[in-house]
């Protein structure tokens, strides 16, 4: 038999033990990482921070200043302005005086409408005046009717005086006869005579002073009866004249001009007033309406206030009508009117003479003026934005390779656009906006970073 050989006995399994934590396996790793982080932020933000002053310095060198040259020559002093074409010596059409009384319109015509002389522009409402008229013509015919019953009645009593008076001339002559029988007659009959005499013409002394008085009667009567007739006949002619004028019509041919309504309301600096249109209320001597005179036209334009010593009657004007581009037009100044506007934007009016218009104008056309103040030879000038103004002085910058140093010149005349100097070279650079303003401004490109959305 074999003889079995049992196998040898198994080592024990080692002791199972838990994996220590990593702090304590690696202890200076976590360290490491925290500090290598933080150098790496740290580097980051110096990169970045050393480009942003990099690019905004180069930025700051890079400004671009516009320029301009000085130059000698010919200059003309020119103010521009928008203006409004009307005719001049217009034919103004006003509202009737009517005591204070307010009128309404019923018919009015259209800005630009054509009239023949006689034809009707403005009609006001006449029903008042209409019923004033058949008032004064009833009260007329009344005052007729008594002054006709005053003159009856006089004639009446002259008849009645007329007759008492030749009863009274024969009663005298009556008793006259009796007077002369008084030698013939007993003393007693002869003193009835005398007193009956004396009776009779004392009557008819009475009865002659009592006409006159009656005559004198009658005629004040007859003379007020006359003045009501009379008073009558002026209202009722008044009316007629008040009903007649309240149609205005044109005494010209030419193109309706409707004037702006400023009747109540409150209007503030600025604001356009409305044109007058049918239903409106008027004020007796408001103008309404023009027609202007289609012979003599003329230009009011609004400039401002710093322009007004440039300008002087005669200066010639170059004018561009915006209905008519095709057409060029001269003019010159005319007169200069007086300044007004708020203290922020002082304005005055000139009026400009049209010297060669043309039949297709119309009024309230609007225009381009280019006035010609004067002009200086040989000069040298430069655009009126290179000039500056600080502490009473009058400088420009004047470019001196990449830089601009400021350089006080003097001003010897300017317009809107240019301005004649003394103290520069021609052919010199100046600045047209100040370069130390330039370099203040915020560069408006914005970074690579900054355009990342957040």
């Amino acid at each position: 038999m074999s003889q079995v050989v049992a196998p040898p006995p198994l080592a024990p399994a080692p002791e199972q033990r838990p994996n220590p934590p990593l702090r304590t396996r690696f202890p200076k790793l976590g360290k490491r990482l925290l500090i290598g982080i933080s150098a790496l932020i740290a580097l980051t933000a110096c990169v970045f921070f050393g480009w942003r002053a990099n690019r905004g310095l180069s930025q700051s060198k890079d400004i671009a200043v516009p320029t301009a040259k000085v130059e000698r020559g010919n200059l003309a002093l020119t103010i521009t302005a928008r203006g409004e074409l009307r005719g001049r010596n217009p034919e103004v059409l006003v509202a009737p005086m009517m005591g204070g009384a307010e009128m309404h319109i019923t018919f009015l015509r259209r800005t630009g409408e054509a009239v023949k002389p006689g034809d009707v522009v403005v009609q006001f409402d006449t029903t008042e005046q209409e019923y004033k008229l058949k008032e004064a013509q009833a009260d007329l015919a009344e005052a007729e009717q008594h002054l006709l019953q005053a003159k009856a009645q006089r004639e009446a009593e002259q008849e009645e005086d007329r007759y008492a008076l030749l009863k009274a001339k024969a009663d005298l002559s009556l008793a006259e006869l009796d007077v002369r029988k008084n030698p013939l007659v007993p003393a007693i009959l002869a003193k009835q005579n005398d007193l009956a005499l004396s009776q009779a013409r004392d009557h008819l002394a009475q009865l002659e002073q009592n006409l006159t008085n009656r005559q004198a009667t009658g005629a004040a009567a007859i003379a007020m009866q006359e003045a009501g007739r009379t008073k009558a006949e002026a209202q009722a002619t008044t009316a007629r004249q008040n009903i007649e004028a309240m149609t205005l019509r044109a005494s010209r041919a030419g193109y309706v001009s409707v004037k702006q309504n400023s009747t109540g309301g409150f209007f503030f600096y600025g604001m356009t007033l409305p044109l007058f249109q049918v239903g409106d209320t008027v004020r007796p001597g408001m103008a309404v309406a023009e027609i202007p005179d289609l012979n003599n036209w003329e230009i009011g334009a609004t400039i401002a206030e710093l322009d007004r010593g440039h300008l002087a009657p005669g200066n010639p004007v170059a004018i561009t009508v915006i209905a008519a581009p095709h057409q060029k037009f001269t003019g010159h100044v005319r007169d200069i009117g007086g300044t007004n506007g708020p203290p922020w934007d002082r304005r005055f009016e000139c009026h400009i003479t049209l010297d060669n218009p043309s039949p297709e104008l119309r009024p309230g056309m609007s225009s381009l003026l280019v006035i010609i103040t004067g002009e200086l030879h040989d000069a040298l000038w430069l655009p009126a934005q290179a000039l500056f103004e600080s502490d009473g002085r009058t400088f420009v910058y004047v470019q001196s390779g990449k830089n601009f140093a400021a350089k006080d010149v003097k001003l010897v005349q300017r317009s809107e656009t240019r301005a004649a100097v003394s103290g520069l070279a021609s052919g010199q650079v100046v600045a047209l906006a100040n370069p130390l303003e330039a370099a203040k401004k915020k560069p408006t490109s914005a970074s690579p970073l900054e355009t990342l959305p957040k």
